[in-house]
């Protein structure tokens, strides 16, 4: 069987895990939840210290976009993460609380649930709770900008806050003093994994509800194809490789060096920006990132771990090109010739309408109802 069939059969019928969508709603002070899934999207994971629960996604939401969970007042998890850009912020990379620069483009969150690792380059961030531990309390980069002079500050804010003790109480019942930094971070990972993306136009043409032009069904046979290649990095249901959820047994943690950079013919990427290798210190780790999840792919420019690809013609020009060659500069180097290269990323003869179409296919990838979904958006916000 080909490969390309293969990965349309697993996208289709993948889990026996989730037979239809829930139409539960349970009341806010519930303790139960209930999935809303595609038939063949797979139930997600969650830890057993931290079940899910309607009230504590609601409170999730309201931290999430929340300034004053920031050192400073200033800044929300929101903040770098906007709903109609999927959950990232159109900024080549982060800026936080204080105005530093972080190093890396903010990732979007549909499907986060769904990940194995939480971060660019960090295969030991392997759950959102202790993912979220490092936008507040990182001070390089500063992003939240918590740190031991004002964390008593920040959670003053809310133990005195009336909305807040009722949000508190009612996801967590059976805790005396609930406004606690870890039940703030559980409450935002709880609210982070109610993020569900999987009503694009390419879902329902997966239900037979929509149909595709002819420009986005060749794109669809070249991203699944030999030819281009793509769903080699990106063939799971969620488009990305590093895919886990309630019924996996194996967690497979793949990074991938693309061909950006080649410093000099060193095989060298910009510090600190140097993937995997930043922790490991092996070389065969110099750029090595994970390949995000292609989901609402449109909104979320520019691309790459430092958005230095600014839109989706030039990824396929880059892909196409088999990495990139940067003829000036101090990061001057041909990228297609990295030493550390993966296998999986060599010159494929596209024509311009193969680029063409498979941009179409990815657009199919949008779901405008997560996009605008009102459970996701800021409490703050009145809408007129």
């Amino acid at each position: 069987m080909k490969k390309n069939v293969f990965i349309c059969l697993v996208m289709m019928g993948l889990v026996a895990c989730n037979t239809g969508t829930t139409t539960n709603d349970p009341t806010l002070n519930s303790e139960t939840w209930q999935w809303q899934l595609p038939a063949f999207f797979p139930t997600p994971a969650v830890p057993a210290d931290n079940p899910m629960s309607v009230a504590k996604v609601e409170l999730g939401r309201h931290l999430f976009y929340d300034q004053r969970l920031s050192g400073n007042g200033t800044q929300a998890c929101g903040t770098c993460h906007l709903q109609e850009k999927a959950f990232t912020d159109g900024l080549e990379t982060a800026i936080g609380s204080t105005g530093q620069a972080h190093p890396r483009n903010a990732q979007h969150l549909s499907n986060v649930v769904y990940n194995a690792t939480m971060t660019w380059a960090n295969p030991a961030l392997t759950s959102l709770e202790r993912q979220m531990e490092v936008p507040l309390f990182g001070d390089s980069p500063i992003e939240m900008g918590i740190n031991d002079t004002n964390k008593a500050e920040v959670l003053q804010r809310f133990q005195q806050d009336t909305q807040y003790q009722q949000l508190f109480q009612q996801a967590y019942p059976q805790d005396t003093q609930p406004v606690s930094f870890a039940n703030i971070i559980r409450a935002i990972a709880s609210f982070q994994r109610a993020l569900i993306s999987g009503n694009s136009r390419y879902d329902q043409f997966l239900t037979q509800q929509a149909v595709l032009s002819d420009s986005e069904m060749r794109g669809k046979n070249l991203f699944f194809g030999e030819k281009a290649e793509c769903f080699h990095c990106h063939g799971s249901f969620n488009f990305n490789d590093q895919v886990r959820h309630a019924g996996t047994r194996v967690v497979e943690l793949p990074f991938h060096n693309t061909g950006l950079f080649n410093i000099g013919g060193t095989g060298d990427f910009p510090f600190p920006n140097r993937g995997v290798f930043e922790l490991s210190g092996r070389a065969q780790d110099m750029g090595k990132f994970r390949a995000p999840s292609l989901r609402n792919v449109a909104v979320t420019a520019p691309y790459m771990h430092d958005g230095s690809i600014p839109n989706l013609e030039a990824v396929l020009d880059f892909y196409a090109a088999g990495g990139r060659h940067i003829t000036e500069g101090i990061y001057a180097g041909d990228g297609r010739k990295n030493p550390y290269k993966s296998d999986l990323v060599t010159r494929i003869a596209l024509t311009e309408q193969d680029k063409a179409d498979i941009v179409a296919f990815l657009k199919t990838l949008t779901d405008d109802e997560f996009l605008h979904n009102p459970k996701f958006a800021n409490p703050f916000i009145t809408k007129p």
